[in-house]
């Protein structure tokens, strides 16, 4: 019997979970539902993880109403976001220093499930779920996240949704709505009810906006309209509710008037938010749906059993112009400053039209046994994803409008599927000795990558492939952390893990990314302040760099993937919060702070970075980060307020890319006047001081960061 078949039946048997407990509970003590799937569970939970915890509970959420998971992860330290639209549509989020390119570095989940359209065969495929809809936000760093995987190096984002009510024969629902600038708007709405150990649950998130960049011909229009709908239905039954059953349904849709094609350095300083005719065209449509089936079983004294089946389906098709590295944008912006009746022939507009999916089953089964808890988990899972594109040519005219002039058939730019199936094994041991606890964790991966490729002119794919790359990787993942409570007011941590990415269908050497990391700090509660200090260290022998069009990339090696050797990254992470109060106000403040140094170790030439030489930081790793955030809190009006400052960073690693991020300061304020216990009117402004930045340099050229925006809306809850 192979292990691969043994690891699909103990699945199917066993089904599987990615949560830390089966009933969390809440900061307040609240449990919740079992669908709710957790990494940490809640504020109060983070004390016993041996790494670094951050939990954004809903009321947290609610202080700013960000629609943005940039500005959400502001406060988070040991947390880098490079923006890319503006509105949060399609973050990169990266983790000590691991690199930000569209989240491929770090494991994103919702509900406990991985939520990239191919985690394994394509990780910088680009989707991110709707931030405005979820109720919480988990982060964990260090040796606690080796348990979630597949990439262990960075940590874990694990995004909540709606909960189910649990309080019997009860009804909640909420209405909320707001306007503002640049055409944005927003419509949510819920409605959940509990009746008879069945409860249900209802959610519609709508919101766009016109956009803030300007182009020059047309309706101008360079926003988004983005919709997304959440079902849930759950069912608690058997003695004492020992079992817990609930489907999980969303379907989601964007149309983003969106574009890669960034400014030249002279446009970008005479109006930042300026576009090039040439990408008027540009047009990102997606559709995702999602579904998910969990099933809890508690029994014994405290024995649990946790299962999820899954299955993601997501479509995108950007339409956007291919050419846009800085030669061709100088050519854009000298044909605007002087158009004439030749006009731009053969501008390539691509479809990058791509079909994935994800599915699933994984399971946990939870044992008390005395001083241990023990956590054994397995996952089976599969994802591709299918490139189907092709290339229309346009003439840009001398009225600075497109004319089609030939049009590509579908599958000539690329015809091919990469898939991948992985099953893991993971264990987990949590020993406590008084006021020690040792978590001691082992994951096994085995992962088949492959690639299959058509000729660009077989679109029916019949002729045979012309291309079948197939990669089998097995890994030992091995991590160990402790606490230790020294008093009641201090915990001390440390934690060391095998950091680990398996080898992308384009790796051509088919080399994985691994990497050591160590971490020790304390978190602390004194004098009313709390927070946590925490210093890292991570070690590379080969890091990956995923070739996309975001980072420069030439066509040709779109999707391919590099190996970089040997990288070191270390830095601490602070966080201190308090709040003070009089009489009659509350002045909650908290600030966070992170060092990040970074040096590769060896020299070489990057399709992505230029030339590398030893010694060289990585590109948009920034040194310093600092958050600050201070309110004040009335019996019905507060105000909340936010500073965040990125020190500067590399852009690439050529002479012009050095530092071509330059720092900022950028300032959010959110107000907000509770009517009564139900109705609230609040104010949000974005970027308050209106300030100008370079969010990055995609393909060199630059995009610009958000201007002011503000906000107003009304919310209605019961």
């Amino acid at each position: 019997m192979s292990h691969k078949f043994l690891v699909s039946s103990l699945t199917a048997a066993v089904a599987l979970s990615l949560s830390a407990t089966a009933m969390a509970k809440d900061a307040g003590g609240v449990e919740r539902n079992f669908e709710q799937i957790t990494v940490i569970g809640s504020q109060a939970a983070i004390n016993d993880i041996p790494g670094s915890a951050t939990f954004i509970s809903d009321a947290e959420l609610q202080k700013f109403e960000f629609t943005d998971i940039s500005r959400v992860l502001a406060s988070v330290p040991g947390v880098y976001v490079q923006e890319e639209d503006g509105y949060g549509l399609r973050p990169n989020i990266g983790m000590r220093g691991t690199g930000t390119g569209r989240n491929d570095k770090i494991s994103v989940m919702e509900d406990g499930v991985l939520v990239a359209p191919a985690p394994y065969s394509a990780p910088s495929a680009y989707y991110f779920p709707t931030m405005g809809r979820m109720e919480s936000i988990e982060v964990l760093k260090g040796a606690a996240s080796v348990k979630y995987g597949p990439r262990t190096t960075g940590g874990v984002l694990n995004l909540l949704s709606r909960s189910l009510p649990t309080e019997a024969n009860s009804s909640m629902g909420m209405v909320d709505a707001a306007l503002g600038s640049d055409g944005y708007y927003k419509g949510h709405a819920y409605f959940a009810k509990e009746k008879n150990n069945t409860a249900g649950l209802i959610e519609v998130f709508s919101y766009g906006a016109d956009g803030f960049k300007e182009l020059p011909v047309g309706d101008d229009n360079t926003g988004f309209e983005k919709n997304d709908v959440l079902v849930k239905f759950g069912h608690t039954f058997g003695e004492n509710d020992a079992h817990n059953i609930e489907f999980k349904a969303k379907y989601s849709e964007e149309t983003s008037d969106e574009t890669y094609m960034g400014l030249t350095d002279t446009d970008y300083q005479e109006n930042p938010n300026r576009r090039y005719a040439a990408s008027q065209n540009d047009e990102m449509n997606t559709r995702h749906n999602a579904y998910q089936v969990n099933y809890a079983y508690r029994f014994g004294e405290g024995y649990e059993v946790l299962a999820t089946a899954y299955l993601n389906d997501f479509h995108r098709n950007w339409y956007k112009a291919s050419k846009v590295s800085e030669s061709y944008l100088e050519q854009y912006s000298e044909f605007e400053a002087n158009p004439t009746a030749e006009g731009i022939e053969n501008i390539g507009v691509k479809a990058n039209n791509r079909d994935y999916q994800a599915k699933g089953v994984q399971s946990e089964l939870h044992i008390p046994a005395g001083d241990h808890y023990i956590t054994v988990g397995v996952r089976y899972h599969e994802d591709e994803m299918d490139r189907f594109q092709w290339e229309d040519k346009y003439t840009l005219n001398q009225d600075l409008s497109m004319t089609l002039s030939s049009q590509g058939a579908p599958g000539s730019n690329s015809n091919r599927l990469d898939s991948a199936k992985a099953s893991t094994l993971f264990i987990q041991d949590e020993w406590t000795m008084d006021a020690l606890v040792v978590s001691a964790g082992l994951r096994y991966e085995d992962i088949t990558i492959t690639r299959e490729e058509w000729a660009k002119s077989d679109p029916t794919r019949s002729q045979g492939l012309t291309k079948d790359i197939s990669n089998d990787t097995e890994i030992l993942v091995p991590s160990l952390g402790a606490t230790y409570t020294l008093n009641d007011n201090v915990t001390l941590l440390a934690g060391i893990q095998k950091g680990y990415a398996p080898a992308a269908p384009g790796n051509a050497d088919q080399d994985e990314e691994e990497s050591i990391n160590i971490e020790f700090g304390s978190r602390f509660n004194a004098s009313g302040f709390n927070g946590e200090v925490i210093a890292f260290f991570s070690d590379y022998d080969n890091m990956h760099g995923n070739c996309t069009a975001a980072v420069g990339c030439s066509d040709d090696n779109i999707g391919d993937q590099y190996n970089y050797g040997e990288v070191e990254v270390s830095g601490f992470e602070f966080s201190a919060g308090r709040t003070f109060n009089t009489a009659s106000v509350a002045f909650p403040v908290k600030l966070t702070y992170t060092y990040t140094d970074s040096e590769f170790k060896n020299t070489f030439d990057s399709e992505i970075w230029g030339s590398v030489e030893k010694g060289d930081a990585m590109p948009y790793v920034p040194e310093n980060q600092v958050a600050l955030s201070f309110g004040a809190e009335f019996n019905a009006f507060v105000i909340n307020s936010q500073m965040r400052y990125v020190s500067d960073a590399h852009a690439d690693l050529s002479d012009s890319g050095l530092n071509a991020i330059d720092s900022r300061v950028v300032w959010d304020l959110a107000a907000k006047y509770l009517i009564d216990e139900n109705q609230k009117v609040y104010l949000s402004v974005d970027n308050l001081f209106d300030k100008t930045y370079i969010a990055n340099r995609a393909n060199g050229g630059i995009q610009p960061g958000k201007p002011r925006s503000v906000q107003m809306g009304y919310s209605y809850s019961f």
